[in-house]
């Protein structure tokens, strides 16, 4: 009930209370206006603090470091094994179709070769670095003509482990090498170069 106002008439009562809703109205919709209106200058906003995961919700066990460092190293060994396998055919592969014939050929020769052969005297062996042939075990047959007129080649190379025993042969061959000549082809292992094989000549002939 609207209390009654002395010397005020009834139209007067209801103005001053229509008056007070309005003001009261005003103040509220200023208030949302403030707390929206994110434009205004002195409007304050309210940004919530994310909240940090459960870690007991997490499963397994992170990476140690040991197990991180052995992860890298394998990897770099794989790497060093698929680069050194590559340099290995690369270099194999460099010798010409010409040579690969010439030792063939050499091959057939020594087929019928009693003992060591009549000429190893005219061949000496040298190493190769491996830094030069991939990782591959390989020598230098360093083969010198001594006679007077032209002449072929034939030589095996044996490769032996520390025992003395031959674990793998292989032949070159020199084609019409001039008196005084000198030929240098490549006997080359394809055995594992951790083996430590030694080369040695196990038979040269010469032929015309």
């Amino acid at each position: 009930m609207t209390p009654r106002v002395k010397g005020r008439s009834s139209t007067q009562r209801w103005a001053t209370v229509a008056l007070t809703l309005v003001a009261a109205a005003s103040s509220v919709s200023a208030l949302v206006s403030c707390s929206t209106d994110n434009g205004d200058s002195g409007s304050t906003t309210f940004t919530p603090r994310p909240t940090p995961p459960a870690t007991e919700s997490f499963s397994g066990t992170p990476p140690s470091a040991l197990a991180s460092a052995a992860e890298s190293a394998r990897a770099v060994a794989s790497a060093a094994a698929s680069s050194a396998s590559a340099a290995a055919s690369a270099f194999e592969a460099s010798v010409s179709a010409e040579v690969a014939r010439a030792n063939a050929a050499a091959a057939e020769k020594l087929k019928n070769v009693q003992g060591s052969g009549n000429a190893t005297a005219d061949v000496v062996l040298t190493g190769k670095p491996r830094a030069q042939t991939g990782g591959l075990t390989a020598v230098v047959v360093n083969v010198t003509n001594s006679t007077d007129q032209v002449s072929s080649y034939a030589v095996q190379v044996d490769f032996t482990d520390s025992s003395g025993k031959a674990v793998e042969s292989r032949t070159v061959g020199v084609e019409n090498l001039d008196p005084g000549g000198k030929a240098q082809p490549l006997a080359i292992s394809r055995k594992p170069a951790d083996l430590n094989l030694t080369p040695r000549v196990a038979k040269a002939q010469r032929y015309n």
